[in-house]
């Protein structure tokens, strides 16, 4: 059924699904929030049902996007210091030069300081590389974690209607 919460519900679910590509937003905390906006609205038992399954796939999604990349760049030699020095300069470059100042920073940086780490090249272009991935990587966990609560809660919306 076509009700106001709904139609709420379902474009933060879509503007926290686009803050997951775009890193303005918390997305994924976005999506799970607005179930419990949904199960609160809805006071049933599915509702309620709705939101702990989607609670379990959030905290399912959150351990395999710190544990999934983190193990792959370790494994590689990635310094994790690195990557969150990266991710600063990529939210600044973000509005430095809108859309693609995120990734043109990231990128960069994570050249420029493993550059200066190992003084080669080469190696620095292959940990580049390798933290690239795992971002693409840790953004497809998210979107995939995104996309699982709002197909659950999409099935509780068919499940509670009258």
């Amino acid at each position: 059924m076509i009700t106001a919460t709904n139609v709420l519900v379902l474009l933060a679910m879509l503007v926290g699904t686009v803050g997951i590509v775009v890193p303005v937003l918390p997305g994924l905390l976005l999506v799970w929030g607005a179930t419990l906006v949904w199960a609160f609205e809805t006071q049933s038992g599915a509702g309620w049902a709705v939101f702990w399954t989607a609670s379990a796939i959030y905290a399912v999604g959150l351990v395999a996007q710190y544990l999934i990349p983190g193990r792959r760049m370790r494994a590689t030699g990635v310094d994790s210091k690195i990557i969150g020095l990266a991710l600063v300069a990529a939210v600044v470059g973000l509005f430095v030069i809108p859309v693609l100042g995120a990734p043109i920073a990231f990128v960069g940086t994570v050249y420029l300081l493993e550059r200066l780490k190992h003084r080669d090249r080469a190696r620095a272009w292959v940990a580049t590389r390798h933290a690239v991935r795992a971002v693409i990587l840790n953004m497809g966990i998210e979107l995939l974690t995104a996309l699982a609560i709002i197909a659950t809660w999409a099935v509780g919306v068919f499940l509670t209607r009258p």
